[in-house]
């Protein structure tokens, strides 16, 4: 049998895991996914956040290996943020009103 810490992140057979969360929070996945969509959820999840600290390691490695970015740097990111959390937001209210699924890069509610 592998050491599990020798597998690859989507490598292995599925394990159970318990994991406490405020019941608002498992009571909106399951309203989005449904109960049989609830595992992938998570995985999908606890995968974005495995991405964004390895996204964040690597920016503070290349910010001491060539200093901070410059505040023009800065406002730039800071608009496309901006720019992308106004998307968001029209897509949402979009969904709201029933017209469409918008561009689709948020997770679908299960069938």
């Amino acid at each position: 049998m592998e050491d599990p810490e020798q597998l690859g992140k989507d490598e292995g057979p599925a394990q159970k895991v318990s994991v406490s969360m405020p019941a608002g929070r498992i009571a909106a996945v399951k309203a989005r996914v449904g109960a049989r969509g609830f595992s992938a959820y998570v995985s999908a999840a606890v995968e974005r956040q495995i991405q964004r600290d390895l996204l964040e390691e690597l920016l503070q490695e290349k910010e001491a290996e060539i200093g901070p970015p410059t505040p023009e740097v800065q406002e730039w990111a800071a608009e496309i943020f901006r720019e992308a959390e106004s998307m968001a937001a029209h897509e949402q209210a979009a969904r709201s009103q029933g017209e469409g699924d918008g561009p689709g890069w948020h997770a679908h509610k299960a069938s």
